[in-house]
């Protein structure tokens, strides 16, 4: 049985520090989907980067989540 993978779409997660609580960082995350599957790494990391580069809250990581459609041939 073979399976034929599909690729959907890329998701790119970030994740920010908005301040501390009792000495821990309060962390929030936003996913930004829709994007190319063929995106470079570099690209995601570099828009994220200049994203947060516009805002107040520092970045603290940058993952990409690829969505991709398994089918049984």
């Amino acid at each position: 049985m073979a399976i034929l993978s599909t690729p959907l779409e890329t998701v790119m997660v970030v994740r920010y520090q908005t301040g501390m609580v009792d000495g821990s960082p309060v962390i929030r995350q936003k996913r930004l989907a829709g994007l190319k599957t063929d995106v470079l790494d570099e690209d995601i990391h570099e828009v994220a980067t200049a994203l947060f580069d516009l805002l107040q809250y520092p970045l603290t990581s940058v993952t990409r989540e690829n969505r991709i459609d398994l089918i049984e041939e």
